[in-house]
């Protein structure tokens, strides 16, 4: 469901000429992918993360506004202020967020205060949280994109997803999509370790589903007999770097991390 569905058609066929208008004048795309196909990348991120449909827009456009086909000015007369707010916001964050992240090799998984302090910092300057989660929604894009990229290119942009997004997804809640960008900034960064973890839950995965599966219809019987209802139950595979993690942390192997399920249980407040 939409708001204002004339709004964001006006916008993805705005962001559709930039697209044509830049291919007609011989511009290449970072990966093949133009102004409109990653802003709607971008918009079906925020749609499965419930966003207030009003952000849409400004994340249709954001792309072409950043690869210069379009100006902020021109995005406020056509769409208003709040949209061209929205962008500008995303643009100012991607900006202090390079200059809080230069090429760095820590080792992931250790706590660094100054990051921590770079990252109060940018979300201090953030005013509105909308803007956070249209980057966020970009960084995961992109994230998914530079799979095929140099090496280079991948270790920098899994590098600042890790060290800011992820945490910053944490943050607000998105534990869907910090898993997400765990997952694949660990891939890129620590591609052996990654790979050794994820062949054996590959191995392990359907003596894992059936246990989630028979835990979660368990304690949807027992709710039911209580009598509580609504409720919703759901479980899912502990993820790789979590997994990673906890190794590290606890100084033991794969075989000694027992607990590579979680279900979680929601019910209303009493």
């Amino acid at each position: 469901p939409v708001r204002d569905r004339a709004l964001l058609e006006q916008a993805c066929e705005r962001a559709e000429q930039c697209q044509l208008a830049g291919e007609a004048a011989g511009r290449v795309w970072p990966y093949g992918k133009g102004c409109l196909d990653i802003g709607l990348e971008m918009g079906e991120v925020l749609v499965d993360l419930g966003a207030d449909s009003d952000i849409l827009p400004a994340a249709i456009l954001y792309r072409a506004v950043r690869e210069g086909q379009i100006t902020l000015l021109e995005v406020e007369k056509e769409f208003g202020p709040d949209v061209a707010n929205l962008i500008e916001g995303v643009l100012r964050m991607a900006a202090i967020s390079t200059s809080l992240n230069p090429t760095r090799k820590a080792v992931l998984g250790q706590q660094d205060g100054q990051l921590d302090n770079m990252r109060k910092m940018l979300v201090a300057m953030v005013d509105d949280v909308r803007v956070a989660l249209i980057k966020i929604a970009e960084r995961t894009c992109a994230l998914r994109m530079v799979r095929d990229a140099p090496r280079e290119k991948r270790l920098r942009v899994a590098r600042e997803v890790f060290d800011i997004y992820a945490p910053l997804a944490h943050r607000l809640g998105i534990g869907q999509l910090k898993w997400e960008l765990e997952d694949l900034s660990f891939r890129y960064l620590q591609e052996d370790d990654y790979k050794a973890i994820a062949k054996q839950l590959a191995e392990k995965r359907l003596d894992r589903d059936r246990y989630i599966h028979d835990v979660v219809e368990t304690l949807k019987g027992l709710l039911d007999q209580q009598g509580i209802a609504p409720y919703d139950v759901d479980g899912r595979a502990k993820h790789i770097y979590s997994i990673w993690r906890k190794m590290q942390r606890k100084h033991i192997d794969f075989s000694q991390v027992y607990d590579v399920r979680a279900v979680r249980i929601l019910v209303p407040e009493v």
